[in-house]
């Protein structure tokens, strides 16, 4: 991985016709930390991360930590105070080497940066190489701020708790039409990984069926790292974080990208369309320590069509 586009997101760039814009964005793509990007690490709560497990299924997942766990000893290189528990998708992945892609954001600023590299065990974290690190706009970002769960507040000291399934429950579906944001991992065909957010208006995240989703790929920075990486492998994971409950939906699948002029075209705001299909299902209760307020709306996000 490097700070040049592959094959797959030229290609992409290209059928889009915005390949002029990408080489623009390209400038964006760096391979260290600089001092301002390592202080807004050091301030998160939570990470991202996307990875490929031994069936070649990809998932993404969160890690939350108190603000200091997500540290840059040098420029290379990023240290993970914290690592997955035996109920999370990715827990087995990093625990050994990784090519793994990260993201940390926070919502209350609307900032968001894309760390993707090499992954070791360290202690009970991680110690990542990096590879890439990406500047990313604030579009599609809603508000939102944190608070540490409390001693004896509703779901304190309760261990996380998985349940596995092949399709979306009636209520998994109703958690999707009312997200306004997720997370979706994605790796190229030489496995290096990606993972990116995804934001709109409630509904903006379609379900059409318990095991077919489908949602807008809005306006951008051109680069299309995500749709690049489907455009040599199709396998994609989805994470949709329960803001309120601390809990986290985790799916993995297949995606793939919608260029027909039709169907864009009933999408307000859609350049491209992505339908992803769902062949595995964990949903995990008190996965993330934190609560989250109600969120504000990005001014960036497009009206979304009622269901017909």
């Amino acid at each position: 991985m490097t700070t040049a586009y592959h094959r797959g997101e030229l290609a992409v760039q290209d059928r889009a016709e915005l390949s002029r814009q990408a080489g623009f964005s390209l400038g964006g793509i760096g391979t260290v930390i600089p001092p301002v990007a390592a202080e807004f690490l050091a301030a998160q709560p939570m990470v991202v991360i996307g990875g490929t497990d031994r069936d070649g299924r990809v998932w993404a997942t969160q890690l939350s930590g108190a603000p200091g766990f997500l540290r840059a000893p040098d420029e290379r290189t990023l240290s993970v105070a914290a690592r997955p528990g035996p109920q999370d998708p990715l827990a087995e992945v990093l625990a050994g080497p990784a090519r793994i892609g990260m993201i940390a954001i926070e919502p209350a600023t609307r900032r968001r940066m894309r760390i993707n590299g090499r992954s070791v065990p360290d202690g009970d974290g991680l110690r990542v190489d990096l590879d890439q690190v990406i500047a990313n706009c604030p579009k599609y970002i809603q508000k939102r701020d944190h608070r540490p769960l409390l001693p004896g507040e509703e779901g304190s000291g309760r261990a996380p708790r998985a349940v596995d399934s092949a399709e979306l429950t009636e209520a998994q579906q109703r958690w999707i039409r009312g997200a306004d944001t997720f997370f979706v991992a994605t790796a190229s065909d030489r496995g290096d990984a990606d993972a990116s957010h995804r934001g709109g208006n409630p509904g903006f995240l379609r379900v059409l069926s318990p095991t077919r989703l489908r949602w807008p790929d809005y306006v951008g920075n051109a680069m299309f790292l995500t749709l690049g990486n489907l455009e040599l492998n199709p396998a994609a994971g989805i994470v949709v974080p329960g803001w309120e409950s601390g809990s986290s939906l985790h799916l993995t699948g297949t995606a793939r990208t919608v260029w027909d002029a039709e169907p864009i075209a009933e999408v307000p705001g859609a350049q491209r369309l992505v339908e992803f299909e769902v062949t595995a299902v964990r949903e995990v209760s008190d996965a993330a320590p934190l609560r989250w307020s109600a969120p504000e709306a990005s001014r960036f996000n497009p009206p979304v069509a009622p269901v017909s």
